[in-house]
């Protein structure tokens, strides 16, 4: 694991990290990460990754983790800022390391949203999207879907109003957000067809356009998305081709996974092989 910065396309400086040989892999992996999560969280399962002949790359989005500058307080950025400017030049550095081998996208919750909003998506071969759905929150589970009009009518406004962002670790929900990310993200939230809904119509032509192989990996103990959520945002990659697999913990043997487990080390013997295959078969017929 080596630590380095990628300019985004702005020039703001962002946090990286490599894992494995670029020289000698077999092809390249990028694991972009979910709302407000920091890389380190998916440094075991792109070590793993390696160790199978990936070169990988994780990163943090501006203002998270070790892409943060001081307060978030008057921070400029949004999703599209997270997809346009730093999802884009982390792709691209990973694609001037590997060479024109095969590039695979795994993309946790959010990073498996935003796959049709970056440039250089084109050169994507496969994308891995985990425990990613629409974020509409009349579809999420019972209980979430409950406490969502407290959350997005009240909590998220007030605080981002008093504090200048929306101030998760304080208040124990997500972690510490860019305002203007969290009040994008409210937006698609409130919507029936989430970003689809709010953003301009040729975006859902930029999904429908994604030619490539998709494995969705959903959990039916997530704590916040039902399968709806799921099935809803993988019909705006029309062009692709898909492949669902909703998994319960009790049939592979474990107590648990949920929206954030996949990436926990415990699954290494569980999950991560059929991730791993499905890779690795991909990256073969794409040479």
């Amino acid at each position: 694991m080596k630590h380095t910065t990628v300019a985004a396309n702005d020039g703001y400086q962002l946090s990286a990290h490599t894992f494995g040989d670029a020289h000698a892999a077999r092809g390249g992996v990028l694991i972009v990460p979910a709302m407000g999560v920091e890389q380190q969280y998916y440094a075991a399962f792109a070590q793993w990754l390696a160790r199978r002949g990936y070169f990988v790359v994780t990163f943090d989005y501006r203002g998270i983790g070790h892409s943060r500058r001081g307060s978030l307080r008057g921070f400029e950025a949004d999703v599209l800022t997270w997809a346009r400017q730093d999802t884009a030049a982390v792709l691209a550095f990973l694609r001037g390391r590997i060479d024109g081998r095969p590039l695979a996208w795994v993309g946790h919750s959010l990073g498996g949203q935003i796959l049709g909003l970056v440039p250089g998506r084109e050169h994507v071969a496969a994308t891995l999207t985990v425990a990613a759905g629409s974020g509409h929150w009349r579809d999420y589970v019972p209980r979430l879907r409950l406490f969502a009009p407290v959350l997005w009518y009240l909590i998220v406004p007030v605080s981002v109003r008093l504090a200048g962002f929306f101030p998760g670790r304080l208040l124990r929900m997500i972690g510490d957000i860019p305002a203007g990310v969290m009040r994008q993200w409210r937006s698609w939230c409130l919507d029936p067809e989430y970003l689809f809904g709010t953003l301009p119509a040729e975006v859902r032509s930029s999904y429908a356009a994604l030619n490539l192989p998709v494995l969705s990996l959903s959990f039916t103990d997530d704590e916040f998305l039902t399968q709806r959520n799921i099935e809803s945002l993988h019909r705006f990659y029309s062009g692709a081709t898909i492949e669902m697999q909703r998994i319960a913990p009790e049939d592979i043997g474990m107590p648990g996974i949920g929206h954030f487990g996949f990436f926990r080390k415990r699954c290494e013997a569980t999950l991560w092989p059929r991730a791993g295959e499905w890779l690795d078969r991909r990256v073969r017929s794409h040479h």
